[in-house]
């Protein structure tokens, strides 16, 4: 059994064939899905991808490349949209330096927002962190100090400090394909260091496919070669790993229904 802690059924990648996506899903042992929101206005679509699956399952939220665009979204919005039973964590929402879609003061102020909701709902703030350590890990340890809340790092690609930085404040942290590919070895040295009771792992599909899929389209039944591989790193059994991490997201993601 495995979770896919992190995809995007509602992109346009898997329109014409998303029953499909989700019965291939079911058939590698995938469990449960949970798609992520990057936009606040096109929610509406993705709690309907929820309603119409019994393990498909979702957050509410504004992606950093979209923060200027949403700029007026509150915590109050977020508190409310995410009372409906299919949603069960705030974001994506966080800091990408990398592409710099949106100016970084509307990227940090967005995160703040989003933060405060998880402050309030005691849902997960799922995190994108992109070229934007030091920022990412300033802000998190500024806002903990404030009250805590739940979060997750997603598709981990940065640096060992801002791993360690997550795990002292009680974040998760989640590996994507990315894990995979011959030339991580660092993300998988990082991986063997980290508590166990704190991994994750995601598809951020149709992106980043792993091996043997790298470069074409991802979904979520793929979610078990990075399983694989991050057995091997950590030299445990598969069934093990699968084990770990889906425990790991039934507890983060406490409001989704236990299997």
């Amino acid at each position: 059994m495995l979770i896919d802690t992190h995809c995007h059924l509602d992109f346009p990648d898997f329109a014409a064939e998303r029953d499909e996506i989700v019965a291939r899903a079911r058939g590698a042992g995938v469990i449960r899905l949970v798609t992520i929101s990057t936009r606040v206005r096109r929610f509406d679509a993705i709690r309907a991808i929820a309603e119409a699956y019994d393990d498909v399952y979702c957050s509410v939220g504004t992606h950093p490349h979209n923060a200027d665009e949403e700029g007026d979204v509150t915590a109050d919005e977020l508190e409310s949209l995410s009372a409906h039973p299919k949603v069960v964590a705030i974001g994506e929402a966080g800091l990408d330096y990398f592409y710099d879609n949106a100016p970084r003061e509307a990227q940090a102020q967005g995160l703040r927002v989003h933060i405060e909701a998880a402050r309030r709902t005691g849902l997960p703030l799922v995190i994108h962190s992109r070229d934007a350590d030091a920022d990412m890990a300033d802000i998190l340890k500024e806002e903990t100090g404030k009250g805590t809340f739940p979060f997750l790092l997603h598709c981990f690609t940065a640096g060992e400090e801002l791993a360690r930085t997550g795990i002292e404040l009680g974040g998760y942290i989640s590996f994507s394909g990315i894990l995979t590919f011959p030339k991580s070895e660092a993300l998988r040295a990082i991986a063997r260091g980290l508590p166990r009771d704190r991994l994750l792992v995601e598809t951020d599909a149709p992106y980043l496919a792993p091996k043997p899929y790298r470069g074409k389209r991802n979904e979520p039944a793929y979610v078990a070669h990075t399983a694989g591989v991050l057995a091997e790193t950590l030299g445990l059994p598969l069934d093990e790993v699968s084990a770990i991490t889906t425990e790991n997201a039934l507890r983060i993601y406490a409001k989704m229904p236990r299997v």
